[in-house]
């Protein structure tokens, strides 16, 4: 069982993600990252038609990876530790 901490949550909820305490974290991180390189794809494929200059694509990708930060954490950085370690 996983108990995700809340930050982790919100942000997965912005994806309609809702993982429950049975779904393993690394799972979840496969999903997001999923999603994070299609919409990285569909940006390229954007700028190859054209749709806007060559010198705001930085920009763009700047703003999906921010968008996708909860993949800056390692999966069992998504939840909390079953082990207390406040020594009480």
């Amino acid at each position: 069982m996983f108990r995700y901490r809340d930050e982790v949550l919100a942000a997965l909820w912005v994806y309609g993600v809702r993982p429950r305490a049975h779904t393993r974290p690394e799972l979840v991180r496969e999903f997001i990252n999923d999603l994070y390189r299609h919409e990285l794809r569909r940006l390229r494929d954007r700028l190859l038609r054209n749709e806007f200059p060559k010198h705001e694509y930085l920009d763009r990708v700047v703003a999906v990876r921010e968008r996708y930060r909860v993949l800056a954490l390692r999966p069992r950085q998504w939840v909390m530790d079953s082990v207390d370690n406040s020594g009480t």
